[in-house]
């Protein structure tokens, strides 16, 4: 068994690419982990990608009837952020077990276990 650990996908940011190596570090991942966390460390990107154009372009935009209109980005950053939030959900990353192979729905208000 090679203990050689995985290299970050090239396509993903410098920053995005230091965390998905310090995650491959810390936990033991199989196939169908990786894949989830190169999808999170994409959607990451993706969210920081429409957060920069939103601070230089601002949060909406006229129309050609002159009326104001949120900028797509708005929406590209927000679904960006729920997709990181469910990968890392799905990993079990803020649980001290690490990765599970058990999905993990959402905890609703006043759901019992």
């Amino acid at each position: 068994m090679s203990s050689k650990l995985p290299k970050a996908p090239k396509h993903l940011k410098a920053a995005t690419k230091r965390w998905w190596e310090s995650i491959v570090r810390e936990y033991v991942l199989e196939s169908h982990h990786l894949r989830l966390l190169t999808l999170a460390g994409e959607a990451w990107d993706r969210c920081v990608q429409a957060r920069e154009v939103l601070a230089k372009q601002g949060l909406t935009f006229t129309d050609r009837f002159g009326q104001p209109r949120s900028r797509p980005e708005i929406a590209i950053e927000r679904d960006s952020r729920i997709a990181f939030a469910r990968l890392v959900r799905e990993l079990g990353l803020d649980h001290e077990g690490g990765p599970s192979d058990a999905p993990q729905p959402p905890l609703i208000a006043g759901q019992k276990n």
